[in-house]
């Protein structure tokens, strides 16, 4: 992380005297021209890989013989693929700072609908439908929404490498909750925002931030890191103030920065409210998608169809496994535990065995003999180096291939590809109030904590984690976990 900036004690963003700021000079052009170069190349990347798909639709419609490129093609390439890049940009999709994955994919997929759209309805409107291919225009589209969002995380990876990417902010805070939010937005590089200061304020809960303060005492240090870094953003993460002091402190903010972002006290609640003006005053919306029916048919759907062509994919795969399973420790080769499923109902989870037989009076007997062993179950629920694994369970366990069979459960409506974690009946006290919440929705094959610490998070964090994507949920989200699970089977294999 870069060099942060901590003040302590000072109440005031701004001295008494201080005037609007003129920063000029060679910092500010090199901080212009930097967030010119980003625009440059993601707009440049994402024209040139709309032009390679265009042609690489073109190669497959020539290899299945349905016709030549026609002129009208050709000249529709252009136009269809700026109104793309247009819709994307009134998306905010350039440079793109702020957004998380699945908003990102939302909107990058609202670009590429809105332009099927208007291509359709100028096709009509012109009755040129007949000489542009169906077959050309569906690859093209499906090429770019499938492309685009793997394309731009690595053009941006590479901008963070060449240390391009990314926007300079100050976050004012206090105590650890600044340094803690410092850390997050290093870690989620892909936002764009890059802490280099973090200003921490003591207010007293009947203090205004302007009371009791000789300005003239105050450190410039704000001012200086606005004047020196061409810093214009500022976050807010001072979730015990009062209303008037976080009015007075975004107020004073205002004149040095063009953008403020306040962090409301509602981290538990959700993480996808939306702001909602009612007649001048504020109001955040908080959404529960999978209360709606329709949510769930379509999650349901979209777990239906990716089931079945990717179950037919991996059957010869599981064919394979069941039957060095089965040389190793004989039969049975798969194992079914009780877990609970939506409201609450006991269903059998279908793994590949990769314990040794009676695994669970053996884990009682080593939780008794083991000390150690006893306090790594109690945090996680699970052993890392769990002794009962067989050799082959270890592999299955390592990548994570023991939960295939779970497909099935999938197929009979017991589960889904992307859920919370299939509790066991015994973990119900210590899931505690969220349990409602969780048990809302049928559990996962995988889910937010498999790819965010995988085993090595705690038991507790884990339930927040199920119980904020509950909140949170979106076919976007699902999507989200969905890449990320595959690149976590890829890239860790400390799976187990």
């Amino acid at each position: 992380m870069e060099q942060r900036l901590q003040q302590l004690g000072t109440t005031s963003l701004v001295p008494a005297d201080y005037q609007p700021l003129q920063v000029v000079g060679s910092k500010r052009w090199r901080q212009v021209w930097k967030q010119r170069l980003v625009l440059a190349t993601l707009v440049c990347s994402d024209v040139s890989l709309a032009l390679l798909i265009w042609w690489g639709a073109y190669a497959l419609q020539g290899i299945w013989g349905k016709g030549a490129l026609s002129e009208v093609a050709i000249i529709t390439m252009v136009p269809v693929t700026a109104a793309w890049v247009g819709l994307r940009a009134l998306l905010g999709l350039y440079p793109g700072y702020g957004l998380d994955s699945v908003e990102e994919l939302r909107r990058h997929s609202y670009s590429v609908v809105a332009t099927v759209a208007m291509l359709a309805i100028f096709a009509v409107g012109f009755q040129i439908g007949d000489l542009l291919s169906r077959l050309l225009l569906g690859l093209f589209f499906v090429g770019l929404w499938l492309l685009i969002p793997f394309t731009q995380y690595f053009v941006k990876w590479g901008l963070k490498e060449v240390k391009l990417w990314g926007k300079p902010v100050v976050v004012l805070s206090y105590k650890e909750t600044g340094m803690s939010l410092a850390t997050i937005l290093d870690q989620e590089w892909k936002l764009g925002y890059n802490p280099i200061a973090v200003f921490h304020y003591r207010l007293d809960i009947a203090q205004s931030p302007s009371e009791g303060t000789d300005h003239q005492q105050v450190p410039a240090g704000i001012v200086d890191v606005v004047r020196e870094r061409v810093v214009d953003t500022a976050i807010f993460a001072m979730s015990h103030a009062r209303r008037e002091q976080v009015v007075e402190l975004v107020s004073q903010a205002s004149v040095s920065f063009k953008h403020v972002l306040v962090i409301p006290n509602l981290s538990d609640l959700t993480s996808s409210a939306v702001a909602r003006n009612l007649a001048g005053t504020l109001a955040i919306e908080i959404r529960c998608n999978l209360l709606n029916p329709w949510a769930l048919r379509v999650k349901r759907a979209v777990d239906l169809c990716i089931t079945v062509v990717g179950g037919s994919l991996v059957l010869p795969l599981i064919f394979v496994l069941t039957l060095l399973v089965y040389l190793e420790s004989g039969w049975p080769v798969f194992y079914a535990d009780r877990r609970m499923g939506k409201d609450g109902g006991l269903f059998p989870c279908i793994k590949f065995r990769t314990m040794v037989p009676d695994a669970e009076v053996l884990l009682q007997r080593i939780l008794e003999e083991n000390t150690a062993f006893r306090e790594e179950y109690r945090k996680y629920h699970k052993l890392r180096y769990d002794p009962r694994l067989t050799r082959v369970g270890r592999f299955l366990r390592m990548t994570s291939l023991d939960e295939l069979p779970q497909l099935w459960n999938v197929l009979k409506g017991e589960m889904s590809l992307v859920g919370p974690r299939p509790y066991l009946p015994r973990e119900s006290e210590e899931i505690g109030a969220t349990q409602s919440e969780i048990l809302r929705v049928p559990p996962g094959i995988t889910g937010p904590w498999q790819v965010s610490g995988r085993n090595h998070a705690l038991f507790s964090k884990r339930v927040q984690m199920d119980a904020h994507y509950v909140r949170d949920w979106s076919i976007w989200l699902d999507i989200v976990l969905l890449v990320r699970t595959l690149k976590t089977l890829l890239f860790d294999r400390a799976a187990y």
